[in-house]
C-alpha cells in the first residue's frame, strides 16, 4: 500500500469516526437530537465483539448492538451528560479496508465535570456498506495519553530494537 493510499484511508476513517459518528453519538446520548440510538447501526457491524469491565461478549444482531448502546447511554443521561472531550487519539491504517481507532473519551457534564473516562480501541473494517466498527476493547482510566494506558511491552520493544 502506498503512502498516499495510507493517508487517504486515514483521512477517510478519521472523518467518518470523529466528524460523523462522534457528534451524532454525543447528541443522542445528551438527548439533544431527534435521532434515536438506532443510528449506530450505520456505524457498528454485527457480529460485534466487546471487551469491557472484565467481560467479553458478542453482539450478534442489531438488537444486541442497540442494547449495548442503551447500556452506555442510560447512566450518562442520569449523570447529566452533555459532551465528550477527546484528550488523545490515534488512527492506525492496516490496509485500505482495515484500521483501528484508539481514543481517550472524557464524558462530561456542561460544567466540564467528568462523569467517566475510558480508553477505547475500535477495530474497523470497510465493506460495501462502508466503514463499520467490528470490535471494541475499553478500559476505565484516569490517564490523558494512550501511551500511558497501553505502553509498548518488552517483546515489542525488543523486536523493534533488537
Amino acid at each position: 500500500m502506498s503512502d498516499s493510499q495510507t493517508e487517504a484511508t486515514r483521512a477517510e476513517v478519521t472523518h467518518w469516526f470523529f466528524e460523523d459518528y462522534l457528534p451524532r453519538w454525543v447528541a443522542v446520548a445528551a438527548g439533544t437530537s431527534d435521532e434515536g440510538h438506532e443510528f449506530v447501526l450505520d456505524f457498528y457491524g454485527t457480529p460485534l465483539h466487546v471487551t469491557a469491565l472484565d467481560q467479553s461478549f458478542w453482539c450478534l444482531d442489531d438488537a444486541s448492538v442497540l442494547a449495548f448502546m442503551e447500556m452506555n447511554y442510560a447512566p450518562l443521561r442520569e449523570a447529566g451528560y452533555s459532551h465528550t472531550a477527546v484528550s488523545d487519539r490515534r488512527v492506525s491504517v492496516y490496509n485500505t479496508v482495515g484500521a483501528t481507532i484508539e481514543v481517550i473519551w472524557s464524558r462530561r457534564r456542561a460544567d466540564e465535570t467528568e462523569i467517566e473516562r475510558w480508553a477505547v480501541h475500535f477495530s474497523v473494517a470497510k465493506s460495501d456498506k462502508g466503514w463499520r466498527v467490528v470490535g471494541i476493547h475499553l478500559v476505565a482510566t484516569d490517564k490523558d495519553r494512550l501511551a500511558d494506558v497501553w505502553p509498548a511491552g518488552p517483546a515489542l520493544e525488543e523486536a523493534n530494537h533488537g
